[in-house]
């Protein structure tokens, strides 16, 4: 479709001529279930009189314009209302019908299938505030907004601010008035409404609201949340010796949401996945516990203080992301949230900046179409893991110092890069020009060795070896930890650790110079350091036999994270990796590290090792996972995940045959419940497995009559092996462009299974033609998830980079969905290069 997009330097010029904006939004929400009412008036001053300028907006009607007091053409391109001859002081009215949406931009609407009741949510950034108001829709034209809502009498309505009017329109009807906002950025206006479920509460003067629809009532989790939000507002508050500055706090859980939450000032909204509605892990809740602690640093680090345009995106989200492990870890119960943030966290950021598409931190945001493709790894897990290094070097006092300073400055303003390092410089005293430079306008991850010489038993020098990519040449400056750990009786043990600054090719570490060699050499102890880590071989052999015995969770993070990393580099053959999580895992106490060992195992299994040997390492894996599962704690958190495992790796008829009895009940394992989560995890495996039907996956969904059920069965069925099913998947994800998207995601989640090559192939050809009517008939979110679902990344073959490549050519692909396919592609070739190094090992034997 036509792009529609803001350009940067578009953004520019209109924040230069126009200032002072305050929209009057008025939404009538009692019509049809297709359009709305949209009512805008916007008042704001032009400092270039007799200049002209344009509004954005997409309605499927607009009824009528009034421009300055006279009637305008009602006719607009683009999405855009052109505005000729400004005067110093302006207003615009603009009367007009908008379309409610089903891929979770503008205002979305979601019908439960449970009990028939309508629920309403906007999602706005980086540019669809648009579609439900007239307005300036870039972050650096701030505006106050007074919005009034009419819609069903018993309905919540919610935004960002509290009601100040809320009277009776009709019998059926209420009107609903809002305190009129401080001045906030489009992106982070925001309107809830529906029957919600509501729970209340307060932290001091501020009121605190949980909202979940009605259906999902009895699985909202109000305690806990209202403990975090707690804690939170706690903690933010004194760090930032700045208090909450938006009057409520209102958390809304909202159906079919596209992400996992959105810091719309004071109308916080959730994914439902966030609803626990069958027994989670620990971890978990603690990914939980972040996300809402990520939303909250936004209050001030990007609605009190908004970025000026999308390029420093990246600065808003890592400091969430940093900020919310730092609260995390010092101010909840997860106090071992520095050992997810390495697990997790670092890797997401590691193997993003080794795609093609990589980047600098700071991006270069040309429009806010290649915003959308931003929300990435560099800008959210890079970033963070930047900032927690650039912390550790300027001091964590100076850093919160420069922070409130930041923060004061800059109130209910925006602010750039800049403006950020210029407060920590003046908090630290330190120079950043060069940490900026060769941190964010860099691209790519550093590889650390170390190469250490030994006799009689101790050092006679070590070094540490830093390595840069062709394409990415830079060599940073690290601060980083060494550790040196020895086997003891009761596991492996730090003996002693080193700090040190680490630059260019090859830094010497005379300190350890007649040092006794250890059992293991670890670099990045404590993971103060961004960078990829290699092991020695002796350290290596180490943890093949000893790897659970680490006995710090943190030095245990990242010798996993090492051991990762060579396999998916094709360093370490896939089923080295495989035995290690096979032999160690089970020994892991951080549940959330050991949810990302078997996860990673299983990708190991289906992407980079021998494909001969797959049968041989699912059935290594299922027997591990099964002997575990049997003799973990009942009910724990351990149980539940190797039960998962053991259901996902599955493959035997005799461990199938449990899987069937697990489900149908005729085999029960004490504490372990088959609640409605697990149950559907098993239905997706034997269902891609071939050896469930449709009549078990209808029992199933007979069970769960939910929307979330619905989207789980459709993902069952599409993970059948069967020629009918996959075709029939196939022309659902490009035919029906009423489907919501939450819905083509469950399509997509399982067109594409490991072990159904032969049955796939025929999609590998068409992929590239299949692109261009992707592009033709959808809007950005729908194209770029049709774009990555599409993709054939199960099957590991020459032709699927051929199919990638041809796509590439296409002039009718634009640049959001090449970035896409050339991610797929590297992945692709990635797990190709593994794959011929785990059949060399192979042969070798």
């Amino acid at each position: 479709m036509p792009t529609t997009a803001l350009t940067r330097n578009e953004a520019r010029e209109r924040a230069r001529v126009l200032s002072d904006v305050h929209y009057d939004v008025t939404l009538d929400l009692t019509g049809d279930d297709r359009t709305f009412g949209s009512e805008t008036v916007v008042r704001f001053r032009c400092a270039d009189p007799g200049s002209a300028s344009f509004l954005d907006f997409e309605a499927e009607e607009i009824e009528r314009i009034e421009f300055n007091g006279a009637l305008a053409d009602k006719v607009h391109e683009q999405n855009r209302l052109a505005l000729e001859g400004l005067q110093a002081e302006n207003e615009v009215r603009i009367l007009a019908r908008c379309a409610y949406r089903r891929d979770g931009t503008g205002l979305h609407r979601f019908a439960d299938p449970v009990d028939g009741e309508i629920y309403l949510h906007t999602q706005f950034e980086p540019f669809d505030a648009h579609k439900v108001f007239a307005c300036f829709d870039q972050p650096d034209l701030k505006g106050t907004v007074a919005l009034s809502v009419t819609a069903p009498a018993d309905w919540q309505v919610v935004s960002n601010n509290a009601v100040d009017i809320h009277d009776k329109v009709t019998e059926g009807a209420a009107r609903w008035t809002f305190v009129p906002t401080l001045p906030l950025s489009t992106y982070l206006i925001a309107l809830v409404a529906g029957p919600f479920h509501v729970e209340r509460s307060r932290h001091g003067d501020i009121e605190l609201g949980l909202y979940c629809r009605q259906s999902l009532a009895e699985h909202l989790d109000a305690e806990e949340m209202f403990e975090i939000t707690r804690q939170g507002l706690d903690f933010f508050t004194d760090a930032f010796a700045y208090p909450y500055p938006f009057g409520k706090y209102d958390q809304l859980f909202v159906p079919e949401f596209n992400a996992g939450a959105m810091e719309n000032p004071g109308c916080i909204t959730f994914s439902e996945n966030y609803i626990f509605r069958s027994r989670v892990t620990e971890a978990a809740r603690r990914q939980r516990a972040n996300t809402a602690l990520h939303e909250m640093a936004h209050m001030w680090f990007g609605d009190l203080v908004t970025m000026r345009w999308w390029d420093d995106l990246w600065l808003n989200e890592s400091f969430a992301t940093y900020t919310a492990f730092l609260a995390a870890a010092e101010a909840t119960r997860f106090t071992d949230s520095w050992a997810a943030f390495a697990s997790g966290i670092k890797a997401w950021a590691y193997a993003q900046d080794q795609l093609p598409s990589t980047h600098p931190i700071a991006a270069d945001m040309v429009d806010t179409d290649a915003v959308r493709v931003f929300f990435d790894g560099i800008t959210y897990a890079k970033g963070a893991s930047v900032l927690k290094q650039l912390v550790h070097w300027v001091g964590r006092d100076a850093f919160i110092e420069g922070l409130r300073g930041y923060f004061r400055q800059h109130e209910y303003g925006n602010a750039e890069l800049g403006d950020f390092l210029a407060a920590l410089e003046l908090g630290s005293g330190r120079d950043l020009g060069r940490w900026s430079k060769e941190w964010l306008q860099t691209s790519g991850i550093n590889t650390l060795r170390a190469d250490l010489e030994a006799a009689d038993g101790s050092f006679t020098s070590v070094a540490v070896v830093q390595e840069a990519v062709p394409d990415h040449p830079t060599l940073r400056a690290h601060r980083l930890a060494l550790g040196l750990y020895d086997l003891e009786d009761e596991g492996l043990s730090r003996r002693r650790q080193i700090e040190l600054d680490v630059s260019g090719a090859r830094t010497e570490v005379p300190a350890l110079a007649g040092e006794r060699v250890p059992d293991l050499f670890l670099i990045n102890d404590d993971d103060l350091a961004y960078a990829k880590v290699r092991l020695d071989p002796r350290s290596l052999d180490t943890l093949a036999a000893r790897l659970g015995d680490v006995r710090d969770q943190l030095a245990r993070a990242v010798c996993w994270g090492a051991t990762w990393d060579m396999t998916r580099d094709a360093e370490l053959p896939a089923r080295r990796f495989v035995a290690l999580v096979a032999k160690h895992a089970a020994a892991e106490t951080d549940v959330g590290l050991l949810q990302n060992l078997v996860s990673r195992a299983q990708s190991a299994i289906d992407r980079y090792a021998d494909p001969a040997r797959r049968s041989e390492l699912r059935a290594l894996l299922a027997r591990d996972a099964r002997t575990a599962m049997e003799a973990a704690a009942p009910g724990g958190d351990t149980q539940l995940v190797w039960a998962r495992t053991f259901i996902s790796a599955a493959d035997s008829p005799d461990d199938l045959g449990l899987v069937r009895q697990l489900l149908d009940g005729s085999v029960e394992l004490p504490g372990l419940a088959m609640d409605t989560d697990l149950r559907w995890h098993a239905v997706i495996c034997l269902a891609s497995g071939g050896t469930l039907g449709e009549d078990a996956i209808v029992a199933e969904l007979e069970r769960d009559p939910t929307d979330i059920g619905a989207r789980r069965a459709a993902t069952a069925r599409a993970a059948r092996p069967d020629a009918a099913t996959k075709a029939a998947t196939f022309t659902a994800l490009l035919g029906d462009q009423d489907l919501p998207l939450a819905t083509l995601r469950a399509l997509a989640a399982g067109l594409f299974q490991p072990g159904q090559d032969d049955l796939l192939r025929g999609y590998v050809v068409r992929y590239p033609d299949t692109l261009g009517r992707v592009w033709a008939n959808h809007d950005g979110e729908t194209a770029l998830l049709l774009t990555e679902g599409l993709y054939p990344s199960s099957i590991i073959e020459e032709s699927v980079v051929a199919a990638a490549d041809r796509a590439l050519e296409r002039e009718d692909l634009p640049g959001p969905g090449k970035r896409l396919v050339a991610e797929a592609r590297d992945s692709t070739l990635r797990a190709l290069r593994a794959r011929a190094v785990d059949v060399a090992a192979g042969d070798q034997r």
